[in-house]
């Protein structure tokens, strides 16, 4: 997670609810997203039950869903091929919270 000057810009400008649910081997690394998204008061979830949680997803208003390959990198933004798709669509955005929370639940 080094993409954090927008991050920070959304969090600052927006009032917005903003969870995190990330892998196990967040749990293993010494300083991890998990760390930095917790010490920024983040709600943070770890999916314990798989071993990676390579889904990237954003969920905004319960109707536009961000999802791709995309991994709100500095690498991601500058050298990676990478794809990002932004869909408008409230019964997609209902099922992404749906799956979203059945794996905060592993936690």
């Amino acid at each position: 997670m080094t993409a954090c000057p927008l991050f920070f810009v959304i969090l600052v400008t927006v009032p917005v609810k903003v969870e995190a649910l990330l892998d196990k081997s967040q749990k293993s690394e010494r300083y991890t997203s998990a760390t930095f998204l917790k010490n920024a008061g983040i709600p943070t979830y770890i999916d314990d039950k798989h071993a990676i949680a390579h889904n990237k997803i954003m969920v905004i208003d319960q109707e536009t869903v961000i999802t791709g390959s995309f991994n709100f990198t500095k690498a991601a933004e500058e050298k990676n091929a990478e794809n990002l798709l932004i869909l408008k669509n409230k019964d997609l955005a209902r099922f992404y919270v749906g799956n979203w929370e059945k794996h905060k639940r592993y936690n």
